[in-house]
């Protein structure tokens, strides 16, 4: 163990996150490991009985690394990361590599609503490898529910967090799948100005339906195997996103992929995302609603149904779920 270790997190083969245990060699155990061993004896990898004692702990075996536990909300699992966290973690696994792709998934109260009723999003939510919530409300309620979740971190703050974390530790490669025709291209021009450290190294807006289409999947995966990047973005829209990702997660040629829905599209500014005092008071989803009232007054209705209900279920039983 190198001196000075603190809160460094790296990933099992599973889904676990591991925190590491606070540990240093001091000045006195460096002086302790040196008169101790001038009276060694001739076996250079023997040291007597009654100098052991003379040695620090510093010589014991560290302990095992502890699994950080995931939250428990609404009949999902939530890892409690930070933003910071989550971008180390996803360095982490860049800088490794795997023999199968890591997925991540960011939900919020819409997500959190489907769950319930929706079996295919329920089996990506159990295997993905990071769970990181979202909206305010999620972290809201994990507070009252005693499932305490330190912040929110959304996947549209995590794809920009993660490529500037190329300005002190190094490049990464990118591939852009999702948004309209054009867009993602328009977003790698962009991403390339901001951190020049990210190669976006492939785009592809796929056609409607694409996921019903066998044919469209084998390309689109020969596509991302061709230029094997670190970070596959996906934008596909939930619950479709993370389906296709779990899906097709063996097959699927990066080291990391992210279920960012709007991500592409904020990246390419194709939509403008909420001024920060509404992002920091909760109050994002007024601005996405009042964006395209279409396609979001009814599906936030529904939310703002459903979510209080499934609050007070899990706090009258909060062992339930």
């Amino acid at each position: 163990m190198t001196s000075s270790a603190l809160g460094n997190f790296s990933a099992d083969p599973g889904n676990g996150l591991f925190a590491c245990e606070l540990s240093f060699e001091c000045t006195f155990c460096v002086a302790a490991k040196a008169s101790a061993c001038q009276a060694r004896s001739p076996s250079p990898s023997f040291c007597p009985p009654e100098k052991r004692s003379a040695m620090s702990i510093c010589d014991r075996p560290l302990p095992t690394p502890r699994p950080v536990p995931r939250r428990r909300l609404f009949g999902f699992e939530i890892d409690p990361l930070s933003m910071k966290q989550a971008v180390e973690q996803l360095r982490t696994w860049i800088n490794e590599g795997s023999e199968r792709c890591r997925f991540v998934v960011t939900p919020n109260v819409d997500h959190a609503v489907l769950l319930q009723e929706h079996a295919g999003l329920q089996g990506a939510y159990r295997e993905a490898d990071l769970v990181l919530a979202d909206g305010h409300p999620l972290v809201w309620a994990s507070r009252l529910l005693k499932q305490r979740l330190p912040e929110r971190v959304p996947g549209s703050d995590l794809v920009p967090m993660l490529f500037e974390s190329t300005k002190q530790q190094g490049p990464i490669t990118a591939y852009l799948l999702g948004a309209a025709p054009g867009v993602a291209e328009r977003a790698a021009s962009n991403i390339q100005k901001l951190w020049p450290g990210v190669r976006v190294v492939g785009c592809y807006s796929p056609p409607i339906g694409f996921e019903k289409k066998p044919e469209e999947i084998e390309q689109i995966l020969w596509r991302i195997a061709d230029c094997q990047p670190d970070v596959l973005v996906v934008g596909l829209g939930a619950p479709k996103q993370e389906c296709w990702v779990h899906t097709h997660r063996e097959q699927i040629a990066a080291k990391v992929a992210l279920c960012v829905g709007a991500t592409i599209d904020f990246l390419a500014n194709e939509r403008r995302r909420a001024p920060r005092w509404m992002q920091r008071t909760g109050l994002e989803w007024l601005h996405r609603m009042l964006s395209e009232p279409k396609r979001l007054v009814k599906r936030y209705a529904k939310d703002a149904w459903v979510f209080p209900r499934l609050v007070l279920r899990q706090w009258l039983a909060p062992n339930a779920g």
